[in-house]
């Protein structure tokens, strides 16, 4: 009987996410035949040691092949197979021709590296004012402390400005929508995040209203651009202790995210068990699962743990940063309330997995991802 029962409520899952496919999304079939032909894939959320965020990455200004290609070398040594990336909508409103052969060069590098980044094309995450030009210094003792919203919250509140956003998705899709080189698209990272500890009363009222009105364009604006690679959005509140199994717990963005990505991805910043937890529920979607932020080694989210786990449930697994540098997310979040002292370190990094010289910021965790990506 109990059998019978557990059979019943299955069934019962399995046709509620049946019916809960957005217009155009890949079928499971489909998705899952996508990812079987990857290897098990791991890397960081990326952007090189000498950029403060995505702009100063990208922008002709301050674009660096040497320094990206330096360090995607040592990326491949240790086994990195995938790359999480952010883009800006500003770069492409400035000059889309630069900013498109800039994309193109940073692909070719990763090429020659043997490496496929996911490409992001929208943050919700810290700076809500991006400016293109000279990007601010980072600020001493801060986490992160130069990292850009896109779109910004004057263009998220302004319904005028979303068909220049609409141009932006479609635009930069549609450039590489055949392009083998990149792995998948990361429509919109931590779409309601409230930014609490750092900008939360600059933020635009109704944050959270104003996005769920316009994720799900966004999904289709992507789409229109018929891309070969399969398009994603994370949820990310894992500390939560929530049944993700259960589509009724989801609050309205996650049901957007989960409804219309082809794959799914979250982030998780917690033990391994809360992890495995996580991970396996959103399993029950039927969909491939990769998580795509996750080390912050001062709350037990750690290489040894987690990567085992996940390489056994076959999840991808995505850190937070490579390269210590102007990011500064060797510190933790906390240093937004409380500023590290010139030259003070934390006593346990934060994220990141090297040090700016290129050597592990601690060797053992290396041997780990070496070990289960197979990197000899």
């Amino acid at each position: 009987m109990k059998r019978l029962l557990l059979l019943g409520l299955l069934l019962i899952t399995s046709l509620a996410w049946a019916q809960k496919d957005a217009p155009g999304r890949w079928s499971r079939s489909k998705a899952n035949s996508w990812y079987g032909d990857q290897p098990w894939l791991f890397g960081p959320n990326y952007v090189p040691a000498n950029a403060i965020n995505q702009l100063e990455m990208f922008q002709p200004e301050t674009f660096d092949p040497a320094t990206i290609d330096k360090e995607l070398g040592w990326a491949e040594a240790i086994g990195v197979n995938t790359l999480r990336v952010f883009l800006h909508d500003l770069l492409w409103e400035r000059d889309e021709k630069s900013f498109k052969t800039n994309l193109d060069t940073f692909l070719s590098i990763c090429e020659k590296h043997n490496i496929r980044p996911m490409l992001v094309l929208f943050d919700s995450c810290w700076d809500p004012f991006p400016k293109m030009g000279k990007q601010l210094d980072p600020k001493p003792g801060v986490h992160n402390s130069g990292w850009l919203q896109s779109p910004g919250a004057e263009a998220l509140a302004d319904d005028g400005e979303h068909h220049r956003l609409e141009s932006y998705v479609k635009g930069v899709v549609g450039a590489f929508r055949k392009d083998k080189r990149i792995l998948a698209w990361d429509v919109w990272n931590e779409p309601d995040n409230p930014n609490t500890s750092s900008y939360g009363q600059h933020e635009p009222a109704g944050k959270a209203d104003l996005v769920a009105r316009l994720l799900p364009q966004v999904f289709q604006w992507a789409r229109l651009a018929r891309p070969i690679q399969p398009l994603t959005s994370a949820v990310w509140v894992a500390w939560e202790n929530r049944d993700w199994s259960n589509p009724a717990a989801w609050k309205p963005i996650e049901t957007i995210q989960l409804e219309n990505s082809d794959f799914i991805t979250f982030h998780h910043y917690a033990d391994v068990a809360s992890f495995q937890k996580m991970a396996t529920a959103l399993q029950q979607t039927g969909r491939p699962v990769v998580c795509t932020e996750f080390l912050a080694r001062s709350v037990k989210s750690q290489f040894q743990t987690h990567l085992p786990v996940a390489k056994k449930l076959n999840v991808g697994m995505m850190n937070w940063g490579f390269v210590a540098g102007k990011t500064q997310t060797f510190l933790p979040w906390d240093s937004w309330e409380k500023p590290y002292a010139s030259g003070r370190q934390p006593s346990v990094w934060h994220h990141e997995i090297l040090t700016p010289d290129g050597k592990p910021y601690l060797a053992d965790e290396v041997e780990v991802i070496r070990k289960v990506t197979g990197k000899k």
